[in-house]
């Protein structure tokens, strides 16, 4: 069980959700804490696993064919083939779901993609492959919040809104393959990919352009949030849209995806026990859910960049 997070470190995990590359003293102004506190609890939940910091792409800029899949695997594979999938760079989120036998992912590159249309299929473990096509994100973890923050301090720390876009030269790729792993590089530790100055100003760019989006991984246990599950619904299509854009402000559900398939629209939902899925569930005006818990998140946003599976 993860060590609950104290109040204040909370409240600097919930400060990162806002904008994972803010300084220390940016974080302290705006909290009321001094640099150097925030700097320890930054070290320290970063140190115990607690908390993640990592660049993940924005749907604004495409997803390359983004697809929600659902593995079926022989019992006693299920780890083999989550971590071969958490391996891929192509591959965004891994979960494992209870009962052991199936995972579900979100990978880019669509339907005729090497990892739907080979190599999945071609592994004896796998037993049966649902792929569903993302057809509209209404809301990813990106933008979850603990609700811990005033709407003053959220303001305070909130990156101004992105700018025009920039074309993305081999550095620029170079630097986001790294703050893919760790957003929260500075310009002297990319400083390998190019001149320091050069680094910064690439950097600067990339912000300004909305190319730096950053996601808080916090280990949810730790804020006392011991459920995690999706949700898969059937809407009518008609009804698509307004039912996905009221889930996405829910405060329990940290991504809401519209799919092809039966099953039309996804929440990924956080709780605090089974009770309180239970009243979710039963709160939702839709003809048919199905509900998965997830067993083990085996991978959130960090792509370490190999394709083997």
């Amino acid at each position: 069980m993860a060590l609950l997070m104290t109040e204040i470190e909370q409240r600097v995990a919930s400060a990162l959700q806002v904008d994972g590359r803010a300084g220390p003293g940016r974080i302290a102004e705006v909290l009321d804490l001094s640099p150097r506190t925030v700097t320890r609890v930054i070290a320290r939940l970063r140190a115990d696993g607690r908390l993640k910091v990592v660049c993940v792409p924005n749907p604004a800029h495409g997803l390359r064919g983004a697809m929600l899949l659902r593995v079926k695997v022989l019992r006693g594979r299920t780890p083999v083939i989550a971590d071969a999938l958490a391996a891929r760079d192509d591959v965004l989120f891994v979960d494992i779901l209870a009962g052991g036998e199936e995972i579900s992912a979100v990978a880019l590159g669509g339907v005729d993609g090497r990892l739907v249309h080979d190599a999945l299929p071609s592994t004896s473990a796998v037993t049966e492959l649902r792929a569903h096509s993302i057809l509209h994100v209404f809301s990813d973890a990106t933008q979850w919040r603990t609700g811990l923050l005033t709407s003053d301090e959220v303001a305070a720390l909130a990156p101004p809104p992105p700018g025009e876009d920039v074309t993305l030269d081999e550095l620029a790729r170079r630097l986001l393959d790294r703050l893919t792993a760790d957003a929260r590089l500075g310009p002297g530790e990319l400083a390998g990919e190019a001149p320091e100055s050069t680094v910064r100003r690439r950097i600067e760019r990339l912000t300004a352009a909305g190319r730096l989006r950053t996601y808080a991984n916090i280990d949810v246990r730790a804020l006392g949030l011991e459920i995690d599950a999706n949700v898969w619904m059937t809407v009518p299509p008609g009804r698509l849209d307004e039912v996905g854009r009221t889930l996405a402000t829910h405060p329990m559900v940290h991504g809401t995806l519209a799919t092809t398939g039966v099953t039309n629209l996804m929440a990924a939902v956080w709780c605090r026990d089974l009770a309180a899925l239970y009243g979710f569930v039963t709160s939702l005006d839709v003809p048919s859910a199905e509900v998965t818990v997830v067993a083990k998140a085996v991978k959130r946003g960090a792509r370490p960049g190999s394709q083997k599976i």
